[in-house]
């Protein structure tokens, strides 16, 4: 699908790319700030303005900058997933009219249009959260190495927790896959039904068959439902479980950093720019097991 439109996506991945980078040096920014500006005026009762006006330039650039990088991510990422699906779309609509008027009778325009529409759609929905998943990688990866670099006993928590997330993320793919595929199937029967019962509304009435037609459109709508409801209920323990799990590393990243902030291994800013980046890593985690979903 890339290759259809690499352009706008290498572009997404790039903004994706500098996210990340970003993500990463607020953490030295708000560690450069903490040291630099709040422990000395707290602990000498002064601080330079230079070193406050750098802190406030350090903290507002890489946050500007970071923005730009969400919104070339997420503007490329959809201009991707939009032009593929186009190419998609028409692609199938061409084959559709290229058949013969003999295999057209023997398939629904419901289903055919549920083809067009509806599977092209769910095809190209993976490449939106690629960009995003790719810099999730990229943080965790340049964090990951930031963190050892800091201190090897908080570095180790990362080494130990990330790869756990991210395990976490492809068993719950694996366990999730088979009812969204069925959902996707009966939501393409669903499609089909509704299409055929709106276009014979006249031969439906005329034998009275509004009851049966109900019953039947309620019936694959229940199965729609029964099978998102079930993907829904597995995505809601696995989402309990990753958010449990960096909360966890977060008492493990106070509860070491206390003690080699104490020992003088670890400045306070140090701790508290681990603990920043630990927590916003959470949510781009999550995205990983959204994006194999």
């Amino acid at each position: 699908m890339v290759r259809m439109h690499p352009r706008p996506f290498v572009i997404a991945v790039s903004g994706a790319a500098l996210f990340a980078l970003c993500t990463v040096a607020s953490s030295f920014a708000i560690r450069w700030a903490i040291d630099e500006v709040v422990l000395p005026r707290f602990e000498e009762g002064s601080v330079a303005t230079s070193a406050v006006v750098t802190a406030v330039v350090l903290i507002i650039s890489i946050g500007v900058v970071r923005a730009i990088g969400v919104v070339v991510r997420r503007s490329y990422a959809g201009i991707t997933q939009w032009r593929v699906a186009q190419t998609f779309t028409d692609g199938v609509v061409d084959r559709l009219i290229d058949q013969p008027t003999t295999w057209h009778q023997r398939y629904a325009d419901g289903d055919l249009v549920a083809r067009a529409g509806v599977d092209v759609e769910a095809t190209v929905a993976v490449l939106a959260p690629i960009p995003f998943a790719t810099s999730t990688v990229l943080m965790v990866l340049v964090s990951t190495a930031w963190l050892l670099l800091t201190d090897p006993w908080i570095g180790l928590v990362a080494v130990v927790l990330f790869p756990v997330l991210i395990v976490t993320n492809i068993v719950y793919q694996h366990r999730v896959e088979a009812h969204f595929d069925a959902a996707q199937d009966r939501l393409g029967r669903f499609s089909a039904g509704v299409l055929e019962s709106f276009d014979a509304v006249q031969l439906v009435k005329a034998y009275g068959a509004e009851e049966r037609e109900t019953q039947r459109l309620a019936s694959l709508a229940g199965g729609v439902r029964d099978e998102r409801v079930v993907a829904v209920r597995i995505r809601s323990w696995f989402e309990a479980l990753l958010e449990l799990l960096p909360g966890w590393g977060n008492v493990a990243i106070v509860v070491i950093g206390t003690y080699r902030v104490d020992a003088g291994a670890l400045t306070v800013g140090q701790l508290a720019s681990a603990i920043f980046l630990f927590s916003l890593l959470v949510f781009p985690l999550r995205l990983i097991g959204y994006a194999l979903s």
